[in-house]
Formats: structure tokens, sequence, C-alpha cells
């Protein structure tokens, strides 16, 4: 038996596992969980407690290795989001957090100025107001990108932190729209365009590369730190048990749905633009064909607006009243940019439907079944719109993640795709974390059979179209 730790950092929670890989499945152990949020600063910024989550991750680690000394460990987490480094690789900047509105001039100002097809011709990265692209024209007069020597994204941050080696991990790295997909290096010509300072970017490292050991942290010292596929969707796709990959697309489904297809090749066509799909790299040299659909965001921010009035509602408790509101069928939008900020989520879905002439929601079950209904749809389109660019005609649709344990959401995906819906893994995230380190290791031979072992690993649910 072969033990790994995996560290996965999501938008509003983090977890540290061990893996335990033998030569029948993979055994994931969930040893510590935390929450954490976003807050506004006195300046209005919209930033992470980053003090907060690498305390979190270090109390994680060092459970995990009251149970034994891992081979290895990994850490991936959400995109886009990033720290500014001094020349000492101190963290200088604030961390703000990709809905964080300072993004807005930024975008529309370089999407005016080179135009979409430049950006797009080699990034192939779906436009976005918070990509890292403009977050870093936001900042630039700012007095820590004036000072900064380096930016690392996110768990390349911590790889640093722990082993004090500064490197960026390229599945990651794809996200930024700084990236050229095809060559797999930095964009530099876009960056000289975009006015940003090429010297910021690091060297880049491909999924399974090792970083190095962790110094300085006392009984953590010396556990070996490699790269998994760090973006969390790269992990989690990872982790899916294809049958046919060329036949089977995936919703990857938390706070956001990533909707899409594995592929060996990009796809940065003048359709994949117009369609603004992203091609985002990943484990074993594959590319990610997908879209960024607004996923559970929705319904977890009208559960704060509710909870601030005293109302706590359990995602299950919203579901039985979906259930029993089924017969109001007003669509959303999710992905409306209205959506994207925190607060006031009842509000905005109402003020929305008054706008567009829809029927709005009252209730908390008609509200449920609203978004429930508006992502099933979005992750129609979107399918659809792969299908035409792609040219691949999908049967099986993988839904992972904590999404998949909502059976409603299910059903109706499938009913709106009108394909076989497959659940599962829950954890695919950490599954792809522990698969990739486990190919570095030499554990197994190759991701197919990582991917073998990971399929005999979960219990798998099957909804077809009604």
């Amino acid at each position: 038996m072969a033990n790994f730790i995996a560290v996965d950092l999501g938008a509003t929670s983090g977890r540290v596992a061990i893996g335990r890989v033998t030569t029948e499945k993979i055994e994931l152990e969930i040893v510590h969980r935390f929450a954490h949020e976003i807050f506004e600063d006195k300046d209005g910024a919209i930033l992470w407690d980053w003090k907060l989550i690498t305390e979190q991750v270090l109390i994680g680690i060092e459970k995990c290795l009251e149970q034994g000394t891992p081979i290895s460990l990994a850490i991936d987490s959400w995109a886009v989001d990033y720290g500014l480094l001094d020349g000492k690789d101190k963290l200088i900047s604030k961390v703000h957090s990709y809905r964080d509105p300072r993004t807005f001039p930024a975008f529309e100002e370089l999407v005016s100025r080179l135009g979409k097809e430049r950006i797009y011709q080699d990034t192939g990265i779906q436009f976005l107001n918070f990509n890292t692209l403009y977050q870093l024209v936001s900042a630039k007069s700012d007095e820590s990108y004036k000072a900064a020597s380096k930016f690392l994204l996110i768990p390349d941050m911590l790889n640093a932190e722990l082993t004090g080696k500064i490197s960026t991990e390229v599945t990651n790295a794809s996200t930024t729209q700084l990236l050229d997909v095809k060559k797999r290096n930095w964009d530099y010509p876009l960056i000289e365009l975009a006015g940003l300072r090429a010297e910021m970017f690091t060297e880049l490292h491909e999924p399974g590369a090792e970083i190095g050991t962790i110094t300085g942290f006392g009984a953590l010292d010396g556990i070996k730190v490699v790269a998994t596929a760090s973006h969390d969707t790269a992990s989690a796709v990872a982790g899916i048990p294809f049958g046919d990959r060329d036949s089977e697309a995936y919703i990857s489904s938390g706070t956001w749905s990533l909707v899409g297809i594995e592929s060996d090749v990009p796809v940065t066509s003048k359709q994949a633009l117009t369609a603004n799909l992203t091609n985002e790299l990943g484990a074993a040299n594959t590319v990610r064909i997908l879209k960024n659909v607004t996923g559970m965001w929705l319904l977890e921010e009208c559960r704060r607006t509710w909870r601030a009035s005293n109302e706590e509602w359990t995602i299950p408790q919203l579901v039985d009243e979906a259930s029993r509101s089924f017969g109001f069928d007003s669509l959303i939008d999710p992905n409306d940019p209205r959506f994207r900020s925190p607060g006031e989520m009842p509000e905005r879905i109402v003020a929305y439907c008054v706008e567009k002439g829809i029927n709005p929601p009252r209730t908390k079950g008609e509200f449920t079944i609203c978004i429930l209904r508006s992502l099933a749809a979005a992750y129609q389109k979107t399918i659809s719109e792969i299908e035409e660019v792609t040219g691949k005609k999908i049967s099986t649709i993988h839904i992972l993640g904590g999404g998949s344990q909502i059976s409603l959401l299910n059903q109706l995906t499938a009913n709106a795709c009108g394909v076989k819906v497959k659940t599962g893994p829950v954890e695919s995230t950490l599954f792809g974390n522990i698969a990739v380190q486990a190919l570095s290791a030499g554990v197994v031979p190759s991701l197919k059979v990582a991917r073998e072992l990971i399929g005999k690993s979960f219990i798998s649910e099957e909804f077809t179209p009604n």
C-alpha cells in the first residue's frame, strides 16, 4: 500500500486527505476539513483569508502525519487567483478573490484594444472578466505590483511557502489567459501587448514534477512535495473513470459547474471563440475543452442571504422544497454577470426575472427549482456547443463533485441533455490529485490504470432521460 497526502482547496472550503493506493483500488480518508469565506476589507477589496487557509492546511498535514509518513504531498486549488512576491519570495500583496469587481474596467479596455481574436488565438481561453490576465492589468497601479519580483497562483504560493521553490504548474497557468495552450508555455507576445512585466512570470512545471521537500516546519520537514494537476478541475477530470472518452463528457459540479470533454489537442477555431469555449491543460498531456457555468454558487448565496435573516436552510431541505415546486418553470441565465458578485442573490434573481418579463420565484422551493432547472438548461446548451465545435457526439455525462449528490439536478440534467448521466466520484478532485502523485511515484504505470482503480473505488448512480 502506498500513501499520499492530497490538499484540495475549494472556493468555500478546504480538505486534507490521505490516499492509500493498492492494486485493487484507491482508498480516501479525509483527515481535515475547514471552511473559509471571502471578505471585504476597509478599502472595499474582496479578499481571501490567506493566513487562515495556510494555517488550516498545516493543521491538516500534521494530522495526516499521525498516520504515517507519505510518499509525497500535492496541492490543488481553484484557478486564476494569485499573490505577488518580493525579491526575497515573501508575499507583499493582498490575495484578491476573483469575485472582486476591480477587473471589469481592465477587461473592457484590453479586449477592446487587442480584440478577442488576438487574445484567443494562442490562449484558447474563455473570456471571463476575472481571468488572471485582467486581474494583473487591473493591479498595475498598485504599489505591490510595482515592487513585486514574481507572481504565483494559489497552489504554487503554498508550494513556495512549504519548500522555498518558485515555479508555476502548467494546468493552472493555462487558466490565466496568459499561456500559449499549444506550446504549453507563457504567451510572452500577449504579455507584452498587455503591458505586463515579463520578468514576473516564473518557470513552468508539468503535473507529476517534483517541487522539493518541506523545510522549516518542524515535524513536517522532509515530506516530498510534487505537483499534481493543480487546478482543481484538472485534478477532478484526472479522477474520472472514463469508459469511452470520445463519447463522454463531464460536469464538475460545485461552486462552478465546469462542463466539457477531454481531448488530446486544443481547439482554438473561430467557431470555438464564438462559443466562448476554453482550452485548459490537463494531466498526462491532455486538454480540457470546456466552459464555465455558474454553479451551486447561486443556491449557496441564496442560503447565505436567508441565513442573515435567521433562516437556516440545508441543501437537502431546499431540494425537498424544490420537488414540491416542480411545476414552477421560470429559467434564468446562470452566467449573467450580475450573479457573479456576492450578496443579495434572491433579490438579483427576482430583478432579473422582472427585467426579462419572467414570472419571478417567491418561495424557497421556487428559487431552488428555478436555479436547478436553469443549471440543467445551461449544461444542455454548453454540451450542444461542444458537440458542434468538436464534431463529437456525447452519449454519457459524468457528474462529479458535491453537486453530483443532488439527485434532482442529476435527473433534470439527463432530461435536458437527453443522455445518460453517471454520478461520481464525489471526491473526484482528491482521487485525481492522488492519481497524479501515484503516477509520478511509479506506483501506477499510466493515468488509464489509475482511472481504472478509481472506478473500483466508489459506487456510481445512473440517471436516464424521462
